[in-house]
């Protein structure tokens, strides 16, 4: 099969296509073939070699990659063997996805349903499950002001659509132009580049005290989203695109009586893991209720895929496919 192989830490140069043996799926697995395999930020932190949270640096050399949807082919012993030529999702992988087959256990599985485009349905699994239980932190009714952060990305745009969809106040943030001009056709009220000095105070000026903030960037970013929140305002912390975390101290929370909430760490404990979360996306993604945002690269340019990402120059989710 033909895969993406780091071999050496380093820049996204360091990932090169390789033809390797054909994985075989073990008791209780299944082989997939890959039609389009999800990408991270935080891939591109282990390939550098840097521990993210609970994820440690990978031993190499190694095929990087968390998540597929693609077909089943082949199925271990004890596995129904009604399963292969299903059309399946999964973000429970054995061996990596940055492949033209990877294994995965059979219990991650979750089914595609007719018309489900595969770059949607990896791009729902994981991301679109991550933006439904950030909701459920923070949950949005028609009488709030949400502001997203990195409203231009996978689960960012989600967030959007959905905040707009209970008919909340939506505020959109994100840097340049291109991704700017994304968010408002998303159909946020307001749009603002957070690239831009006083940005935070036009949201100010727009659409007055937040209500909700989702914060997948951090930082000085984080902070000032932070600063817009009103009494009883709801801050909900899930990433760190510029390079450091924003977690408010209690004192200050206590003082400006908002809440934070950890919502990876929500996702990471949650009673019954994410397997319905994923199956929920997947299904409001095939009905039309949530629309992902995906960026495409062939499989051969995981590199430019990564350079892309960490440049900050894709937009939602970003896939690789054969």
């Amino acid at each position: 099969m033909h895969a993406i192989l780091l071999h050496s830490y380093g820049p996204a140069g360091n990932l090169r296509l390789e033809t390797v043996p054909d994985p075989s799926p073990g008791p209780g697995q299944v082989r997939i073939a890959v039609r389009a395999a999800g990408l991270h930020f935080i891939e591109t932190l282990l390939r550098r070699g840097v521990p993210v949270g609970p994820h440690p640096a990978p031993a190499l050399p190694v095929i990087l990659g968390g998540e597929v949807a693609g077909v089943v082919e082949a199925a271990g012993a004890g596995v129904d063997p009604a399963l292969v030529g299903r059309r399946v999702v999964t973000g429970g992988l054995a061996s990596g996805g940055y492949a033209s087959l990877a294994v995965a256990d059979a219990r991650s599985l979750t089914p595609l349903p007719d018309g489900l485009e595969y770059g949607a349905a990896v791009a729902m699994v994981t991301t679109g499950a991550t933006a439904l239980g950030l909701l459920e932190l923070a949950p949005v009714t028609s009488a709030d002001v949400v502001l997203a952060m990195a409203a231009a990305g996978g689960v960012g745009t989600l967030l959007v659509q959905h905040a707009r969809q209970v008919g909340a106040t939506v505020v959109g943030a994100a840097g340049g132009p291109a991704k700017v001009a994304r968010v408002a056709g998303q159909g946020a009220d307001l749009a603002v580049d957070y690239t831009e000095p006083g940005w935070a105070d036009r949201v100010r000026e727009a659409a007055g005290a937040v209500s909700v903030v989702f914060d997948g960037v951090g930082g000085r970013l984080g902070r000032e989203a932070f600063e817009l929140l009103g009494k009883g305002g709801r801050q909900v912390v899930f990433g760190q695109a510029a390079g450091e975390w924003f977690h408010p101290a209690e004192e200050e929370l206590a003082a400006r009586e908002v809440t934070a909430h950890d919502g990876i760490g929500h996702l990471l404990g949650r009673p019954g893991g994410m397997a319905d979360l994923r199956a929920r996306a997947v299904e409001a993604a095939a009905a039309g209720r949530l629309t992902p945002a995906v960026q495409s690269f062939p499989l051969a340019g995981a590199a430019a895929a990564h350079a892309a990402l960490e440049s900050r120059n894709t937009m939602g989710k970003v896939v690789l496919t054969p």
